[in-house]
């Protein structure tokens, strides 16, 4: 294949999400299986595209950096990319290296962390002479990073620049006292500051990379034109350049849940803003909890669903208090939190947290009625498709089985599962979690 030819094959992967649509498939079976090196590998097999996903996870998410290095997880995975240190008979490649030879391969390797994990995603075509050394470049990026000095101090600038100009924003201070009032001392509202930076070299990415980025600990998520056999080929072969710890996969420690909020609290913060920004929530539900379908379509009935939710046509449509309002949970393996956001008027802030309080209130004691809760039901299930209908949604559902440990057939059930659900599950799920007299309230940009 010529250079111009991979180039072309880039494109092709680039559009390949609107194509596998055409060719959705809501029941693809998951399989699993445990590699040697403790790896847990899942595989949902698909031949609509000449094209493989893989994403590897990595229990390295920001829950796991220090205080005082908050920041650490994501600037880690980020200089994944600026290069790979020589190993043999292979060179060094830096970071403009690196993109040409993805170029040249038609293929795109990404690396990212968020609060719980590290992530490496790959794609590539499933031609054999492009696959193979498409593999082998990301086992190079996984297993060989560089981390440059020269360039971190580069980036560290640019993120210390970025931070900056966030910080001139009303969303962003509503973000943080928002973060900071429900999960308290939790890694999940630990804050990135160029203080926190300051305290961050490569000598630390380094050593963080090599206590978590282990092969014992890797889930790997591979969607595509694969068989099982080639599947565990290629896991086993992203993880071949990472070292096996001498002394096995000891257990990491274990990261303390979120406190569960004892009072009310209530923060008002000025800004020079046209438009006050405002927050109201509390800690939700872990992922893993039994009631995640009853709130999800509690939720839309509350704030999910957009227009036809009771928030927006209690605070926008009869009243005109905010343009749009929404609520949601963001579970994960903590309890993250629930909230409740829109922007309103200074002068009509205290109106409006009036009347989001005293919906969400009412919803809490009393659940959905039977007719919201059936048009919720037909508006997510009548969505579901549009959730698998391209490889890489298929793979962040992969992914999310594999990280959660979500049974198997999850994506088989779901519409099941969803149909189940009745209006006393709704009510009994958010009286277990929500206790509307104990939330934060974050108002930014009103007088205080």
């Amino acid at each position: 294949m010529t250079k111009f030819q991979q180039r072309a094959a880039a494109a092709a992967l680039a559009c390949a999400g609107l194509l596998c649509g055409l060719n959705a498939q809501a029941a693809i079976p998951i399989q699993h299986w445990t590699l040697p090196n403790g790896a847990k590998v899942y595989l949902a097999a698909t031949d609509a595209l000449p094209i493989i996903d893989a994403q590897v996870d990595f229990d390295a998410g920001s829950r796991r950096d220090p205080p005082a290095q908050a920041g650490l997880a994501s600037v880690s995975a980020g200089m994944v990319e600026k290069g790979v240190r020589a190993n043999g008979a292979d060179p060094a490649l830096d970071e403009n290296a690196l993109g040409e030879a993805w170029a040249d391969l038609g293929a795109s390797f990404d690396a990212g962390a968020g609060s719980e994990r590290t992530s490496f995603t790959l794609r590539t075509l499933s031609d054999p002479a492009l696959l193979d050394k498409a593999v082998a470049l990301a086992a190079r990026e996984i297993g060989e990073p560089a981390f440059p000095d020269d360039i971190w101090q580069r980036e560290r600038e640019q993120i210390n620049a970025a931070i900056r100009e966030a910080d001139t924003k009303p969303a962003t201070a509503a973000g943080k006292a928002f973060a900071q009032a429900v999960y308290g001392a939790h890694p999940y509202g630990q804050e990135t500051t160029e203080a926190t930076l300051a305290r961050i070299d490569v000598a630390a990415m380094r050593q963080r990379y090599a206590q978590l980025i282990q092969p014992c600990r890797a889930k790997i998520s591979i969607v595509g034109a694969v068989t099982r056999a080639q599947a565990d080929a290629i896991a086993t072969r992203l993880l071949s350049r990472l070292p096996v710890p001498a002394g096995g996969c000891a257990p990491l420690p274990p990261v303390a849940e979120i406190a569960p909020l004892a009072a009310p609290k209530e923060e008002r913060i000025p800004f020079a803003s046209a438009q006050a920004h405002v927050l109201i929530g509390e800690p939700g539900y872990k992922r893993s909890d039994p009631e995640h379908f009853a709130l999800t379509l509690g939720n839309y009935v509350l704030g999910g669903g957009g227009f036809v939710s009771r928030l927006t046509e209690e605070v926008r449509e009869k009243r005109g208090l905010a343009y749009s309002v929404y609520s949601g949970f963001s579970p994960g393996l903590h309890a993250g939190a629930f909230r409740v956001a829109f922007q309103t008027r200074p002068d009509q802030a205290d109106e409006a947290v009036r009347v989001s309080r005293e919906v969400l209130r009412k919803f809490v004691a009393d659940g959905p009625t039977e007719a919201e809760l059936q048009a919720a039901k037909d508006n997510l299930i009548g969505g579901y498709p549009l959730l698998l209908d391209s490889n890489r949604k298929l793979l962040g559902n992969v992914a999310n089985i594999a990280w959660n440990d979500l049974p198997l057939d999850y994506l088989d059930t779901w519409i099941a599962r969803m149909n189940a659900v009745t209006v006393a599950q709704v009510k009994a799920a958010f009286a277990h979690k929500l206790q509307p007299e104990r939330m934060v309230t974050v108002v930014v940009g009103a007088k205080p």
